[in-house]
């Protein structure tokens, strides 16, 4: 996932039980088909050239089993870490927080939640029959991708869809940055926070 042409979309698939979705690119072109293992402990993700399941690209696996202060490691299919993305617990509970750690341990990026309240509201109607199914069209939480500078390099933002399951991420300043990393970490966090609202 380098050199990827931003927007990437992200497309729930809603005729599975499993927590499937696509990322595609500008152009349209399949960049991956993540899927998230249903019946497990600990959180586990694998990220595939597409829906075949043939080629297995990455995987994200949860270090703890329900914590609030999961990290969730990122590997390439040869077992080479990439990094890590850390939901940051407490402070997650009211505006999601997470942090992108490289291999190297050290935190490089932190993605945040901007209006929390988008969240509170769509989880609340989504609770009203009927109008539950309407949610995605009337509130969409985004979230920021900023650099240790507080500089935003990228945006996620859940798109108007019938039952939500539309998301983009836009690059918002066009720097030399570690897309791969950046851009699974918002794949993991996505499938974390649609949970949520």
């Amino acid at each position: 996932m380098r050199n990827l042409n931003f927007p990437v979309n992200l497309v729930f698939k809603i005729s599975t039980f499993a927590n499937d979705f696509y990322a595609t690119d500008a152009n349209g072109i399949t960049i991956g088909y993540i899927r998230q293992k249903m019946f497990k402990l600990k959180e586990s993700v694998e990220i595939f050239s597409d829906e075949s399941r043939s080629q297995k690209l990455y995987q994200i696996n949860a270090d703890k089993w329900l914590d609030f202060n999961t990290a969730y490691a990122i590997k390439k299919q040869d077992g080479q870490e990439l990094g890590k993305v850390c939901r940051k617990g407490w402070a997650s509970l009211w505006k999601a927080n997470y942090e992108i750690v490289g291999n190297d341990g050290q935190m490089k990026y932190r993605i945040q939640e901007k209006n929390p309240w988008a969240k509170v509201m769509d989880s609340l109607l989504g609770e009203i029959p009927l109008l539950g199914m309407l949610t995605g069209y009337l509130f969409n939480p985004a979230y920021s991708v900023k650099d240790l500078n507080e500089k935003e390099l990228y945006q996620l933002k859940k798109q108007p869809s019938f039952f939500g399951r539309k998301f983009d991420i836009t690059e918002t300043e066009a720097l030399d940055v570690d897309d791969e990393l950046i851009v699974l970490s918002l794949m993991m966090m996505v499938l974390l926070e649609r949970r949520r609202g």
